[in-house]
């Protein structure tokens, strides 16, 4: 247990550098983005004067460092901005949207758990059948497949015309549990499949390293049943891999999640990038890349504490 504490200890302390190398990269890059803040706060017919005052008042003038801290104090104190008129605050916009965000990429996840799970498990113990080679070609096919040019076949399959099951986009509202699974299901869908196809690989190969080791064959010939070797042993062991591979993919599915917002018009993260800029609106979008960025550091801490439970001998590290 001290272990695993001291090692808790040294992530914890890490994620304060974590979020402020996040912090400078995204103010860095969107200093480069194209258009003026000023002409976008007040419109193509602002005068000189006007804009002039508008980039003294928000400190546009001042040189990059010093609008970076200025920035990060604002952060500091939870003071995200305001959009461009009609102004609203940014906190506010982010409150609103980055719940659909989470619960898109929650849903994700959980498929891609399972369809990896299953069809990973299947081919190692179907090594080299055509069970594994069916289940290969199913993956290779799905890593190929954009999860964009999926969301669009998912909507023309199963939420137009007489196949109409799902809708075809937005949340639909008033119908408890079920209103809000049938709006996640096929954008989860659409943002799972791609990453439980790597998944399934990873599986696949802890599996048949496990299946090989010299326990499996002691327990097998002491006469431990072989279901019970591979749901209490083997399975656990191979775990190990997967859980990490898992938490670099979350990364994945936060930033996909974003454009399959876009394709089935979910009022999520994604769609406010996108209002961001069309409007050359850099607060706005800083704040919403920010809080993105942010929730990847700390899955990845989450997955990491995981990925302790799992290996226990890993926390003697």
């Amino acid at each position: 247990m001290a272990n695993f504490l001291r090692l808790l200890g040294r992530r914890l302390a890490a994620l304060p550098l974590m979020i402020l190398g996040v912090t400078l990269l995204v103010f860095v890059v969107l200093q480069f983005a194209p258009g003026d803040r000023a002409v976008a706060a007040l419109g193509e017919g602002a005068s000189p004067e006007a804009l002039e005052q508008y980039r003294q008042v928000n400190g546009l003038n001042d040189p990059l460092f010093i609008q970076y801290f200025q920035y990060l104090g604002r952060l500091i104190t939870g003071n995200f901005g305001n959009t461009l008129p009609p102004e609203k605050p940014i906190l506010e916009v982010i409150s609103s949207a980055f719940p659909v965000t989470l619960q898109l990429t929650f849903v994700g996840v959980i498929i891609a758990v399972i369809i990896s799970l299953l069809f990973g498990v299947l081919a190692a113990l179907y090594r080299d059948t055509w069970v594994d080679q069916l289940i290969r070609v199913f993956s290779v096919a799905a890593i190929a497949t954009p999860s964009f040019w999926l969301g669009i076949l998912l909507i023309q399959w199963f939420a137009l015309g007489d196949n109409s099951w799902f809708p075809s986009g937005g949340l639909t509202e008033g119908e408890g549990f079920v209103g809000w699974i049938s709006s996640m299901a096929l954008p989860a869908l659409a943002l799972a499949i791609p990453v439980s196809a790597s998944l399934i690989r990873v599986v696949r190969t802890s599996m048949v390293e496990e299946l090989d080791r010299d326990y499996v064959r002691t327990a097998i010939g002491n006469g431990v049943p072989y279901t019970t070797v591979v749901s209490r042993n083997v399975l656990r062991n191979a775990l190990v891999t997967p859980v990490t591979v898992l938490g670099l993919r979350i990364g994945y599915l936060l930033g996909g999640a974003v454009v399959i917002e876009m394709i089935f018009s979910l009022p999520g993260m994604g769609q406010q990038i996108l209002n961001g800029i069309t409007n050359s609106d850099t607060n706005l979008v800083q704040g919403v890349v920010l809080v993105i960025a942010v929730t990847f550091v700390i899955v990845n801490i989450l997955v990491d504490l995981i990925y302790l439970l799992i290996n226990p001998r890993i926390r003697t590290v």
